[in-house]
Order: C-alpha cells, then structure tokens, then sequence
C-alpha cells in the first residue's frame, strides 16, 4: 500500500486515487457540496483555503490544501509504508 501526504500528516492511499483536481470549476463546486449532502466527503485543509480534490474509488471526496501540482509531484515519488 502506497500512502500519500496531503496535509497536516492525513495521508490517502494513492492505490484508490482515481483523480486529484482543481476545485475552481463549477461542476467540481456541484460535486463537493454533493459529497458533502451525502455524507462523503473527507475535508482535510484544517481550514485552509481548498486547493485540490482528491476524488477516491469509493466514491469518497477528499479536500486538501495542497495543490494540485504539489501533490502530483509526491504522487510520482515511490515511497512505500
């Protein structure tokens, strides 16, 4: 299993990653507040300003305060727990 750092020391398991986008556009907006209805959604900006969104296999949507390039750098790292 493979676990990745977005913030704050809250990591996701990069196996069941499906996406990590920007949360500007108004269809991921729609998406975040549907997450949010639906009980599926994880914040992890411990308040901060969102900069990306992880969308899960599970369905689970993810909020980090990293951005979207920052965390597609540490997604190509090969560090294994």
């Amino acid at each position: 299993m493979k676990l990745i750092g977005i913030g704050f020391g809250n990591m996701v398991n990069a196996e069941r990653v499906i996406a990590v986008v920007s949360p500007d556009s108004n269809p991921m907006k729609r998406m975040i507040a549907t997450g949010k209805e639906n009980g599926m959604l994880i914040d992890a900006t411990q308040g901060r300003k969102t900069k990306s969104v992880i969308l899960m296999d599970s369905d689970h949507i993810v909020l980090s305060y990293l951005s979207v390039e920052n965390l597609e750098t540490k997604m190509g790292q090969e560090e294994s727990i």
